[in-house]
Parts: structure tokens; C-alpha cells; sequence
């Protein structure tokens, strides 16, 4: 097998889904892609760590040694390596398999190790997922239409939280844990999203109430950012299935995977 013949096969297998060896190769890298993720995170549990230390350090090397290999052959065989490189995949593939030798001088850089769980993403390429990129289009046009709504929304609720925030630090004061403006703050936001701060509670009858007032106005605020986009969700499919005419009736108002009009039964495919 020559040069050329050799590179053509390799780029089937590793970059290609259609063949079984490449199926295979995409499936044995998630599967590894998992191991190291599973591994890394053993390695942050104190017991694991020093209990396993030896076999936790010989998986993390032998799967980064891999990874780099794979790394080289994807560039040896790929016809264009200079726009695999600056491709997606070709920088996550890269700091995929950097920090493990920043860990050589930067002790505990290792655990950014943790970003090859977004090698992940390859199994869209492997099971075919991306036939559902059109509805992940649909939803991010929806969400940028969204963008002036929700900035606005955003504002108001960091206004609120301020000026909750303020009144909290006033009423209830440093002696009751409210020490600055800013933590007082931080109490609000944690306040509205979750169910408290835990450290900080209010004290005083008055400062209870606006507790109560906070935690209510949280429950009302979440419904705000779903209409908003549910709202623009909807006019985002509308907008789609305004697309969809049907070549007999000329009949709009079709979805994208319909196979016939509903108007008069014809083929929307011909």
C-alpha cells in the first residue's frame, strides 16, 4: 500500500461514518472519551485518588498518549490539514490533549482534562443526529429574536435585586449577616432563583417580609423569559410552515417533515 492509498484509508476510518471500521472508530473514541472523563473524575475524590493513585495516573497517560496519536494521524491524513486545525473539532481535539502535558509544569492543570468530554459531540455525527440540526436552527433564530426581550427582562430583575438588595442591607443590617450592599445583593439573586442563601437570614419582622416579597416575585419571574420564548417559538414554526406550499393547491401552512397536503392529499414532494 502506498502513500497515498494509505491516507486515503485512514481518512475513511477516522473521519468518515459511512464504513464500518469508521463507525466503529467514532464509537471506541466516545467510549474512551468517557473512560477519561470517568477517570478525571475519580481523581477529584480525595479517597479515590490516593487509594488508586498509580491506576488512575496510567489511564490518564495511556489515553492521552492516544488521543495524541489520533491527533497526528487526523493531520497526516487529512486532505486539507490547515482547515482541520482551525476547525471546531481540530481545537477541541488540540486542548483536548494539552493539559496533560501543562500538568508536567503546572501542577493540578490535569483537571481541565475535563473538556474532552466535549469530543462528545462526535456521536451527532456517528448516530446521524445532525437531521436534527434544523429544529436546533429553530430554536437558536427563535432565542436571537428573543435577544432585545430578554435583555430588557434581565435588566429589570438586576434593578429589583438591587434595590431589594439595598433595602435588606438596611433593615436587617451587618449584625444580622447583611454586611455589604453587594452580599445583600448576592442573598436577593440567590433568594429569587433558589430558596435562599442559607448562611444570611432575615431577622427582623420587617426584613422577613421583604424576604417573603422576594421569594414570590422569584416565582412570577420565571414564567417571564418561558412566554418570551415560547412566543417567539411559535412564530418561528409559523414562519417555517408559511415556507411549505403544496404544488397542487398552493396551500400553506405545512410542517417541514409533511409528506402531503392536508388540503388536498397531494405529494408536497412530487
Amino acid at each position: 500500500m502506498n502513500n497515498k492509498d494509505l491516507k486515503e484509508t485512514l481518512y475513511r476510518v477516522i473521519f468518515g461514518t459511512d464504513t464500518p471500521a469508521g463507525k466503529n472508530f467514532d464509537l471506541f473514541l466516545i467510549f474512551a472519551i468517557l473512560v477519561s472523563v470517568s477517570t478525571l473524575m475519580a481523581d477529584s475524590v480525595t479517597g479515590y485518588s490516593d487509594m488508586y493513585y498509580e491506576v488512575i495516573r496510567y489511564i490518564e497517560w495511556t489515553l492521552t498518549v492516544l488521543f495524541t496519536i489520533e491527533y497526528a494521524v487526523r493531520i497526516y491524513c487529512s486532505p486539507n490539514p490547515r482547515r482541520y486545525l482551525t476547525s471546531f473539532y481540530g481545537f477541541i481535539d488540540l486542548v483536548s490533549i494539552l493539559p496533560s502535558y501543562v500538568s508536567l509544569f503546572v501542577p493540578g492543570a490535569n483537571f481541565l482534562l475535563v473538556i474532552r468530554i466535549m469530543r462528545f459531540l462526535r456521536i451527532f455525527r456517528v448516530l446521524k443526529l445532525v437531521r436534527y440540526s434544523t429544529e436546533a436552527s429553530t430554536l437558536g433564530r427563535s432565542m436571537y429574536h428573543a435577544r432585545r426581550k430578554v435583555l430588557i427582562f434581565f435588566l429589570s430583575v438586576l434593578v429589583m435585586t438591587t434595590i431589594f438588595g439595598s433595602l435588606m442591607y438596611i433593615v436587617e443590617g451587618p449584625e444580622n449577616g447583611f454586611s455589604s450592599i453587594p452580599k445583600s445583593i448576592y442573598w436577593t439573586i440567590v433568594t429569587i432563583t433558589t430558596v435562599g442563601y442559607g448562611d444570611i437570614t432575615p431577622q427582623t419582622p420587617l426584613g422577613q417580609f421583604i424576604a417573603a416579597l422576594t421569594m414570590l416575585m422569584g416565582y412570577s419571574i420565571l414564567a417571564v423569559p418561558t412566554g418570551i420564548f415560547t412566543a417567539e417559538l411559535a412564530q418561528e414554526l409559523q414562519r417555517e410552515r408559511m415556507n411549505v406550499v403544496c404544488p397542487n393547491c398552493s396551500k400553506l401552512g405545512h410542517d417541514n417533515d409533511a409528506d402531503y397536503c392536508r388540503s388536498c392529499g397531494g405529494s408536497l414532494n412530487p
